[in-house]
């Protein structure tokens, strides 16, 4: 039997923040989950988004420090219903005080696209067909 992928997972900063992002792109976490140094939430196809604090790493890995220097080397690849919604979630998410990377353009490749960091500087794309 072979490994399967079952959740991807994010070091955060702010717990309350990283929630607060994410659930504006629509992943749903437990009520309550601000105060909780682990979070998840279902992703489609029943795979998971993981978020776990810095204090709750460094508690079995005391030598944990974030990646430096360089651009993102990951991303999360959200899909919009259409390109105008991948103008509007950017401005939202922007407008809510989180850094835009990219702004929405049409790129060659056929699609409606966009970049923003979430909380922790993690590259956030959205997309969607044009």
């Amino acid at each position: 039997m072979a490994p399967r992928v079952d959740a991807f997972g994010l070091v955060v900063a702010d717990m309350s923040r990283s929630l607060s992002f994410y659930r504006r792109l629509g992943l749903v976490f437990p009520d309550g989950a601000e105060s909780e140094p682990h979070a998840e939430a279902p992703l489609p196809g029943g795979l998971r988004l993981l978020l776990d604090t810095v204090e709750t790493v460094r508690s079995f890995d005391p030598g944990w420090e974030p990646p430096k220097g360089g651009g993102a080397r990951s991303a999360l690849a959200f899909a919009c219903a259409g390109p105008a919604e991948v103008d509007t979630v950017y401005a939202e998410l922007v407008n809510a005080g989180h850094e835009g990377h990219k702004e929405p353009w049409d790129a060659f490749w056929g699609q409606r696209y966009a970049v923003v960091h979430d909380p922790d500087g993690n590259a956030v794309d959205l997309f969607a067909p044009l």
